[in-house]
């Protein structure tokens, strides 16, 4: 940046008003009602049916006009509501069946999936990891992919393919069967995690992000509680097949169905779609104005794409996603074979699960009012708070004799899933410029892979049922996203103050308005400010 002096052009901040005599008179909104059949721009020749549609300039120009006018807080209210009512419960259905996805294999295991395909020594373990071999090997492709396509459209396509893939391994007859089927879900579903996070950037301000991805995470809990119910439902079928097969088959069927509906109705953008009229459709945008944080563009940028390569966070929120997953490769395909450990039969074991899920629920819904209530720039720091509990899990599985102590210390262990939440949140709202978003997202979810391939390794076959090296190691990854995330928060601050600095210098200038509908990366963006 230049040090030379120069005029600061930042326009105020435009607030929500509330509906005092000043703004009582009404305003008239006849422009933002015009056809909007020209609102985007298709992409050219047989591709441009499939290809995401940018919003036009015409419709951009209006998003700025938009945002000259000071929003009545009643009706964004009400708007939000229509938007939480249409995003929310579909992203939290999406997530439960991912979680239930992956975990059927655990929930196999315990129904004696293992004895009927003959695995040998590490070959379970090899099962939990190679489906994230699949996840690494498609991480960038589908981040590529989720910027050229409709999003929501290619996110119901990928979960049917889950659906598909998941009723296949039913028919599995050994080891290579299941194991090339795994490898194929797990690319499959490495569309899932950064998909649901740009849905709920592009519709929802970094203000709300917390909340709303917590209220959708929260569905892994749910489906922790549900899928125990599932298996011990799916455990008392006495027909043709093992009972593993019907899990496999029920789950997978359950999944494709639901990725239809996904397709019908949920929208991919709020551009253009028939559930909100298009000056409803302004102002979800235009509410979104402080952001600094454009969601919705086809282009790709190689600009942006270098920047991401040598920005140290996207390396950092690599570390984040695998020191944090390296634990849940552990306990989703171990959990259910640790808590059998103490001495519990098949079906108490499923039913041990229900209570686990309750707890992750219910500690991210904690998080997420506490993250509501506490001073900005802490959330960060709740961050390494909810992540303590975990830490204490792992020592009370790994060093104490009393199940009681032990279970409580498995329970505990979901702590993490709020820490989690809060994480994904900031990468939302804290990377600016859409090809180098797709960047970080890709390589903190590369890091959830990794995680989860190395996590299974570290529970021995030898050391069944106490798992001591797996445990440990769980707790000592924890303790690292610790440090990691207390990193993140020192370069955001130093960022945010030295930005502020060369603003009350008079070196930095800006035009909020139209910065805050470009797609201009956060180290490009004057006008961008990190969460903390």
């Amino acid at each position: 940046m230049s040090s030379d002096k120069i005029d600061v052009v930042e326009k105020p901040a435009v607030e929500l008003v509330e509906d005092t005599e000043a703004y009582r008179k009404p305003v008239d909104f006849s422009w933002a009602d015009k056809d909007d059949s020209e609102d985007e721009t298709r992409y050219p020749g047989f591709w441009g049916h499939f290809l995401k549609k940018n919003p036009a300039p015409a419709f951009t120009d209006d998003v700025i006009r938009m945002n000259t006018y000071d929003l009545d807080h009643k009706e964004i209210r009400r708007i939000e509501r229509k938007v939480d009512w249409l995003i929310i419960p579909a992203l939290s259905i999406c997530y439960m069946f991912y979680y239930i996805d992956k975990t059927t294999l655990s929930y196999a295991a315990i129904f004696n999936m293992k004895e009927d395909l003959h695995l040998e020594k590490t070959e379970y373990s090899w099962l939990s990891s190679i489906f994230y071999f699949g996840w690494l090997a498609w991480a960038f492709p589908t981040n590529y992919l989720m910027q050229k396509f409709p999003l929501n459209k290619y996110l119901a396509v990928n979960i049917f393919l889950w659906g598909v893939l998941l009723m296949a391994q039913a028919a599995s007859r050994n080891f290579t069967d299941i194991a090339i089927l795994r490898f194929l879900s797990g690319a499959f579903e490495a569309t899932a995690d950064p998909a649901f996070v740009l849905i709920t950037a592009t519709w929802y301000t970094r203000g709300q992000q917390p909340s709303r991805i917590g209220y959708w995470y929260m569905a892994n809990g749910i489906g922790i509680a549900v899928g125990g119910l599932l298996g011990y439902g799916i455990g008392q079928i006495k027909g043709a097949l093992p009972s593993w097969r019907y899990e496999f088959l029920i789950i997978g069927a359950l999944c494709s169905a639901w990725a239809v509906a996904l397709w019908i109705f949920v929208p991919d953008s709020p551009y253009r779609t028939h559930w909100f009229t298009r000056r409803e459709r302004l102002m979800i945008i235009s509410r979104k104005r402080k952001d600094q944080n454009l969601t919705q563009n086809r282009d790709w940028k190689w600009d942006q794409v270098l920047e991401a390569f040598i920005d140290p966070k996207t390396y950092l929120f690599f570390l984040f996603g695998f020191t944090a997953n390296v634990p849940n490769g552990g306990t989703s395909n171990f959990g259910t074979l640790i808590v059998k450990g103490f001495g519990f039969d098949t079906l108490q074991t499923t039913l041990m699960q229900i209570p686990y899920g309750i707890i992750i629920t219910s500690i991210i819904g904690l998080a997420i009012f506490i993250n509501a209530h506490i001073p900005k720039g802490n959330r960060t720091y709740l961050m390494a708070l909810t992540n303590v509990p975990t830490v204490v899990g792992f020592a009370l599985m790994a060093w104490t004799d009393s199940k009681g102590s032990r279970l409580f210390g498995y329970w505990i262990t979901g702590a993490s899933n709020a820490t989690f939440v809060l994480g994904l949140s900031l990468l939302s709202g804290n990377v600016g410029g859409q090809s180098k978003k797709a960047i970080a997202s890709a390589a903190i979810f590369l890091g959830v892979a990794s995680g989860n391939i190395v996590g299974p390794f570290l529970f021995k076959d030898s050391e069944a049922p106490e798992y001591l090296t797996g445990l440990v190691g769980c707790l000592a990854s924890r303790a690292l996203e610790i440090v990691v995330i207390l990193v993140l928060r020192v370069i955001f601050v130093r960022a945010n103050r030295k930005r502020d600095r060369l603003v009350a210098e008079g070196k930095l200038s800006y035009d909020a308005s139209i910065t805050g509908v470009s797609d201009i990366s956060d180290w490009k963006n004057p006008a961008f400010r990190y969460v903390t």
